[in-house]
């Protein structure tokens, strides 16, 4: 049985999805723990076969597990929702909707024709809000119209769409210093830029893991041959450098000891300035040391001297009240004696 996939009215070339709706989804996502996906309705516009979300609202949603013909909308809270952000930004329509699957699900269709009430041409994004694998955590799908030849009802499925992340410069500046508050300041500058590096690779590595094996399908006949991807491919392939030439390899080592006597040379003049520093503290604590002595020594010849003034000055004291003394017992003799001259 052949058939054949009407594309819907607007053709939609790519999908293009902002840092604020994945973290408003995560934020969802970690709010509602008794369910296996959260739901919720994409805001954004159109521009030329792009279509940019820039924007995003949870709506209250359950499903059976076991029926999977079982679950509820609540289309009055989503109506009340986006009566509201339409007043804050009038040109943020609704384009679609989002689950955090991570998979397609059965009743996937029968949502998006609910969803398609408030927006014709509805796409859903799946957004990964706890990702394994190293990549884009989200997955763009469009509803089309499946025509089959022998007569029988068209039936409606899910054709994927190219997406990508996208950013303005107010948004940038908004996650760069959410990212440096997220990052672990304990860890120094060299651990997280060697950390990037790794992902990075990483990241490459599963990229180059995925060429090889739709070559390997292209190849046994599994897939078409699709033309602009191989057409990609080879400038990839013409991009990369022939390391087997000599010349090559003689510029490569070169460079690369350049860069180790940068890094030798660095190492030997922080030793070089960690020394002088060491020996300029020991200079100074011995220079404390000897002006703390010469304090010490002031203050205890300061102190000596205070206790000679003061027992000189008790002796004198002591010397002018014995003289004071005998001065008043002549006195009283002598008067003594005149009583007794005046007396005879």
């Amino acid at each position: 049985m052949s058939s054949q996939v009407t594309a819907p009215t607007l053709e939609i070339k790519r999908v293009v999805v902002h840092p604020l709706v994945l973290l408003s989804v995560v934020d969802h996502f970690n709010r509602i723990k008794n369910q296996k996906r959260v739901v919720g309705v994409l805001l954004g516009s159109w521009r030329q076969g792009v279509l940019d979300i820039a924007n995003s609202f949870a709506v209250p949603f359950d499903e059976d597990d076991k029926d999977s013909s079982v679950w509820f909308l609540d289309h009055d809270y989503l109506e009340h929702m986006y009566a509201m952000f339409k007043k804050v930004n009038a040109r943020e329509k609704i384009v679609g909707w989002y689950h955090t699957g991570p998979k397609l699900n059965q009743n996937d269709i029968q949502v998006n024709d609910l969803i398609r009430k408030y927006c014709p041409n509805s796409v859903l994004v799946i957004i990964d809000a706890k990702p394994k694998a190293i990549g884009l955590p989200t997955e763009a799908y469009i509803a089309v119209e499946e025509v089959h030849d022998d007569g029988t009802p068209t039936s409606r499925t899910f054709e994927h769409i190219p997406s990508e992340m996208g950013a303005e410069e107010a948004e940038e500046v908004g996650v760069e210093h959410l990212l440096r508050d997220i990052k672990d300041t304990s860890v120094g500058t060299l651990s997280q830029r060697i950390t990037a590096q790794v992902l990075g690779l990483k990241g490459l590595h599963s990229q180059i893991e995925n060429i090889s094996s739709y070559l390997e399908k292209v190849g046994k006949g599994e897939l078409p041959v699709n033309h602009t991807i191989i057409y990609q491919l080879q400038d990839v392939f013409n991009l990369l450098p022939d390391v087997n030439v000599s010349e090559f390899v003689r510029s490569l080592t070169i460079k690369t000891n350049d860069q180790m006597l940068v890094v030798y040379l660095a190492s030997l003049i922080r030793s070089v300035v960690a020394l002088h520093t060491l020996i300029d503290n020991k200079v100074q604590n011995r220079d404390l040391e000897k002006q703390e002595g010469k304090e010490k020594k002031t203050t205890t010849s300061t102190t000596d001297e205070k206790k000679d003034k003061e027992k000189n000055n008790d002796d004198k004291t002591k010397g002018d009240k014995t003289k004071g003394d005998k001065t008043k017992d002549s006195k009283t003799k002598e008067s003594k004696d005149t009583k007794k001259d005046t007396k005879k």
